[in-house]
């Protein structure tokens, strides 16, 4: 079988952790951000585990990551 390309856009929004689960970012932490509280504007910088439905098709975009 041939080389994959990867998805280079996949590449830079999710990484892969040790046990083979993908990591995202949360979103709606880029502006307006004024109206969100503390708390949930620092909850949102930490990371956060894929859903393993959604999991399976980004594993396929990024395969060697």
């Amino acid at each position: 079988m041939p080389k994959l390309k990867t998805h280079r856009g996949a590449a830079k929004r999710f990484g892969v952790t040790g046990t083979g689960k993908i990591k995202r970012n949360k979103a709606f932490a880029s502006h307006i951000l004024t109206k969100k509280t503390s708390k949930k504007k620092r909850k949102m910088r930490r990371s956060a585990v894929m859903d393993t439905t959604n999991a399976k098709v980004i594993k396929k975009l990024i395969p060697y990551v």
